[in-house]
């Protein structure tokens, strides 16, 4: 089946033209200038943009669907959070599966492979948590690299649960230096935040603000530049995950003016949220906000550094982290978020994002001045697709690409609340936010997955996406 989109505005990170773009099938097969061939002749559906954006359909490499966290699960599964992401304009998700202590890499992967089948609105692959580094899981690594699986997330962070020590950090490195695969980092120092938060309890400070406050900058800068430090050693590729200080993101920069390997996302959550608007909120409304890394202060200036560096390419990428937890009681999961209640180490940490981040980055990016429209796509769509193997199959507008399409009305202005998106949970980090652009149509793979107001897809259109090695060495 053919497929003409006419009269639109192609933007990819490089290009921003007027152009008609014909899908076949899957693929994208031929783009030119309007009005210069006769496609519309041949074509089944013709789907006019005229005024509209053309995009590649955006990729979130940082998701945790059903993910168990803190005594319950994410509340999306993997069927509700694609579907979401769909909504939201992305086609592509890289979701993480996990290693549970004493197992071995491979039966984690297995595990999540078995949740995402077939559960799956838009393409799907999984970067892999490593939790217990020994022979057995680097020799695992080979596998999984294999079938596809060609990155490994590491923690500094959450000791007891994932964390590794420097050592065992420095053996995954190694081990994704001779592979040329990627080593993904949660940098913040874990064994020193559990003495604040520890210390905090005792001082009788419960409250949500203080998952915050007891989570300081210095934990994640200095984690961030042991992080760089090791994979410096073992000559590995380091992409640090959702940033959030910006002396961390001066860290990132330092390590890649020296032409290290090394990069880094950020999420909309702290380019958008803070602490003195979202997580100080009275009573225990600001549990909403708590994740980790935390939502930072706003008059310490970590926002601007942020957008500073996705514009000057010092962050390559924005994620989301999605991990939703309902505030008020989950149907299938019971208490979420107020299993903290009295106590802000007890919170899951997490909150929803997948549906809003495609959207928040051309309002707060583009509308608002602070990026181009070419890299809003690169921030969204191209850089994940380069560093994580999946480009160019993934991550542009071109002939051969798969035909993940959206078609995004920049003139739309709408406010954002939980009564409108498609998450399965009970808020919205973004309540009452005044917007620019919406997504209008989306094409997974060449089918219309979602038209307007109407969702057109299937739980089952998504396929996994096996991965190929590092490409990407700046």
């Amino acid at each position: 089946m053919k497929t003409l989109i006419s009269g639109g505005i192609v933007i990819t990170a490089i290009d921003t033209v007027a152009a008609d773009v014909l899908v076949d099938d899957e693929i994208i097969i031929a783009i030119g200038a309007p009005g210069t061939h006769d496609w519309a002749d041949t074509a089944d559906n013709v789907i006019d943009a005229t005024g509209k954006y053309v995009v590649p359909g955006g990729i979130d490499p940082h998701t945790h669907m059903e993910l168990p966290f803190g005594g319950t699960y994410a509340s999306d599964t993997f069927e509700s959070g694609t579907r979401a992401a769909a909504w939201g304009g992305t086609t592509t998700i890289v979701d993480f599966a996990v290693q549970v202590k004493g197992e071995s890499l491979i039966a984690g992967f297995d595990t999540w492979m078995a949740k995402a089948e077939d559960n799956c609105a838009v393409d799907y692959g999984f970067h892999m948590i490593a939790g217990d580094i020994n022979p057995q899981s680097l020799a695992d690594m080979d596998v999984l690299i294999d079938r596809g699986c060609t990155s490994f997330k590491l923690f500094m962070a959450y000791p007891g649960v994932f964390y590794s020590d420097d050592g065992e950090i420095l053996r995954a490195m190694q081990k994704a230096a001779a592979t040329n695969s990627m080593i993904m980092m949660h940098a913040e120092n874990g064994m020193a935040i559990d003495v604040l938060r520890e210390q905090a309890l005792e001082r009788g400070e419960t409250d949500p603000v203080n998952h915050s406050l007891t989570r300081p900058a210095a934990t994640e800068s200095e984690a961030t530049h042991r992080a760089i430090v090791l994979a410096e050693l073992a000559g590995a590729h380091l992409y640090v995950v959702h940033m959030s200080a910006k002396e961390a993101v001066e860290e990132i920069a330092e390590a890649r003016d020296r032409g290290l390997p090394v990069f880094a996302e950020t999420c909309p959550q702290y380019l958008f949220l803070s602490v003195e608007d979202h997580v100080s909120q009275d009573g225990f409304e600001g549990a909403k906000y708590v994740c980790s890394t935390p939502i930072r202060k706003s008059e310490e200036g970590h926002q601007e550094a942020l957008w500073n560096g996705l514009a000057t390419n010092d962050l390559q990428v924005v994620s989301t982290d999605h991990c939703p937890f309902c505030m008020d009681d989950h149907p299938v999961l019971g208490t979420q978020k107020k299993l903290g209640v009295g106590d802000f180490t007890a919170i899951p940490n997490g909150l929803p994002g997948v549906e809003d981040r495609f959207q928040l980055i051309y309002h707060g990016g583009v509308a608002e001045g602070r990026i181009s429209l070419n890299r809003w796509i690169e921030l969204t769509s191209t850089a994940a697709a380069k560093l994580f193997g999946m480009y160019p199959k993934k991550g542009t507008i071109a002939v051969g690409s798969d035909a993940d399409i959206v078609i995004f009305d920049p003139d739309v202005d709408w406010t954002k609340s939980v009564t409108q998106h498609h998450m399965d949970v009970d808020y919205s980090a973004y309540e009452g936010k005044d917007v620019k652009g919406r997504v209008k149509t989306v094409m997974l793979r060449g089918k219309v997955i979602i038209d307007g107001d109407e969702y057109l897809g299937t739980k089952s259109d998504g396929q996994y996406l096996p991965r190929e090695t590092v490409s990407v060495h700046h």
